[in-house]
């Protein structure tokens, strides 16, 4: 579809597509809503728009990225995806060794561990924070403190975010560490059990209330960090 107000995405992501695959494009736009109505009726298709090859029509874009084989076929298709951790991790890491660079010439030091984890549990928290209402509907399916106390699922990125922000500034530990550590303790122990006692099958809240992310290992993990932060913070400010 293109109109004065409106030019759909759909209908380039198909036509870069075809053009990186190496074919010539004939590119046929649908200008008002009434042609666009006759298309679909005639094709007896809902979306547009539909590509056609040598006559045969492929679909919409899923479709084609489908034929080509660069995604499986929807009933092969998981509804998981270990994506959205990845992204925050993987940025959180390069931010930390960025910020190591920077302060002492090099990126292999103990502060950039220290950073790596701060910051990834204020990246996560931002994602919570999107929305705490769905996250924390979520959150109730396998932590142990918030089905005793629903006001729990909706402190928690707060907190999160205010460990996270105060332990990459490295400011006012006896405030960071304490939360850190509980909020740490309670979600491993939660999943832990939910996991791998009780062997469910539950989507992570962890990056926000619409997570396709699995419940388990990265979970785990991301609050075993913090536990490690609540206990590693003021025992090196005691001893260093």
């Amino acid at each position: 579809m293109v109109m004065p107000d409106h030019l759909c995405p759909f209908g380039l992501k198909p036509k870069d597509l075809l053009e990186r695959q190496g074919y010539a494009v004939e590119d046929h736009h649908l200008t008002t809503r009434e042609e666009t109505e006759r298309f679909m009726a005639e094709h007896g298709v809902k979306p547009t728009p539909q590509t056609f090859i040598g006559g045969d029509r492929i679909g919409g874009y899923d479709d084609l990225r489908v034929h080509f084989d660069l995604d499986p076929p929807p009933d092969e298709q998981s509804d998981t995806s270990y994506q959205p951790v990845i992204a925050i991790f993987s940025v959180a890491f390069l931010l930390a060794l960025g910020l190591s660079w920077h302060q002492y010439g090099t990126m292999l030091t103990l502060r950039a561990f220290e950073w790596f984890i701060s910051l990834s549990m204020t990246f996560l928290a931002i994602q919570k924070l999107q929305d705490v209402k769905g996250f924390s509907t979520m959150f109730l399916n396998y932590d142990l403190l918030a089905r005793r106390w629903v006001r729990y699922g909706k402190i928690y990125p707060f907190g999160e975010a205010l460990a996270g922000i105060l332990m990459t500034a490295g400011a006012l530990v006896w405030i960071s560490a304490p939360v850190a550590l509980f909020i740490g303790t309670v979600g491993a122990v939660s999943v832990f059990k939910a996991v791998y006692i009780d062997k469910r099958e539950l989507k992570c809240a962890c990056v926000g209330g619409n997570s396709n992310v699995p419940l388990g290992f990265v979970s785990l993990t991301e609050n075993l960090m913090m536990m490690a932060m609540g206990i590693w913070m003021p025992l090196k400010a005691i001893v260093f």
